[in-house]
């Protein structure tokens, strides 16, 4: 396996993943330029979810509030992809592909990649808070209130505590990018 050092320069080597992973965590003043690649970033994180939804409702035999919290978080992640698309506008990246494995092929699996990529939905979206601009910022809050109530939804079906810590560790974009290419973001 391979180290994060690593990993993260093989990411580095793949074009749009090469650019995301040079957003600075915290490090620039806040422009419209820089939210356009924290965007890009979000981006890649929406379309995962949104294949991975897709997926797991295909071929997981998902039932119950399983399969409502599936249908349910698709559908949103649909309504924050189309808004982060709008806001990119021309500059939005194409679809990437994907291969989870075998994430999506139980009901067991897909809980445990659920709560782990709404994770780093929260996460991600949380590190770069301070990167963004005023507008990009109250716009990107509204998502990730969303998301982390995914993750206590997901959470909670699985029958763990809804909010495991008493804050959430923000994710540097490196981090974000290594964990959706663990998940199935093959770029």
């Amino acid at each position: 396996m391979l180290g994060t050092a690593a990993a993260l320069a093989a990411l580095a080597g793949v074009p749009l993943i090469g650019r995301l992973l040079r957003v600075r965590d915290a490090a620039a003043a806040p422009s419209k330029a820089q939210d356009a690649k924290i965007l890009q970033l979000v981006l890649q994180l929406e379309f995962t979810k949104i294949a991975f939804y897709e997926q797991a409702l295909k071929e997981a035999s998902l039932t119950g509030e399983l399969r409502t919290f599936a249908t349910t978080a698709l559908d949103h992640e649909r309504a924050h992809l189309d808004a982060i698309k709008k806001a990119l506008g021309a500059k939005a990246g194409q679809k990437p592909s994907f291969d989870f494995g075998g994430r999506t092929r139980s009901a067991d699996a897909f809980i445990r990649t659920a709560i782990e990529l709404e994770d780093v939905a929260v996460a991600g979206y949380n590190g770069q808070a301070t990167n963004l601009t005023k507008g990009t910022l109250a716009a990107a809050a509204e998502i990730v209130s969303v998301e982390a109530r995914h993750a206590a939804w997901v959470r909670a079906i699985a029958g763990e505590v809804a909010a495991p810590e008493p804050v959430d560790e923000p994710m540097a974009a490196p981090q974000v990018a290594q964990r959706l290419h663990a998940i199935g973001l093959k770029a």
